[in-house]
């Protein structure tokens, strides 16, 4: 695999992100309904209701990741969620899922964000010791993660 470069998601790029959206439901046994011009109105609209950005190498994009904020309002606290995190089979195991992490990092740490949280499927053991050893830690109720962006949280 050559190089990866991660960078926010263009026009171009949302035919390739809807197909592997698609693949991403029906691995979990969803039915995926996600379009081209509903996910331009969420990661291109104005204002964007999500940030996609997206992993790719010399043949093209390789993955994704769906980022919505949080908040903690009682602690003026900002999150990001990691709503959905997607690489590629072919591409696995060739560093852009962590290449999609320290991305998402970096855009949430930008907008003041204190960490960043995942889920996975309660099944989905392979995703939990991925993020686990991303840096994630587990919390409770269920099988959810955060990565601290700063030593204050």
């Amino acid at each position: 695999m050559s190089r990866i470069t991660t960078r926010p998601a263009v026009s171009d790029d949302l035919p390739a992100v809807v197909e592997m959206a698609h693949g991403l439901a029906a691995f979990h046994g969803d039915a995926a309904t996600l379009t081209v011009e509903t996910l331009t109105r969420d990661a291109l609209g104005a204002p964007p209701w999500i940030t996609l950005l997206v992993a790719e190498a010399k043949g093209g994009l390789i993955g994704y990741a769906a980022l919505c904020p949080l908040v903690q309002v009682q602690y003026g606290v900002r999150g990001m969620d990691m709503h959905h995190l997607f690489v590629r089979a072919e591409a696995r195991g060739t560093g852009a899922g962590h290449a999609l992490i320290a991305a998402s990092a970096q855009v949430s740490k930008a907008q003041g964000c204190r960490y960043l949280a995942v889920g996975t499927h309660p099944d989905n053991t392979a995703a939990q010791e991925f993020y686990e050893r991303a840096g994630f830690s587990r919390t409770t109720g269920g099988p959810r993660f955060r990565l601290k962006l700063d030593e204050a949280n």
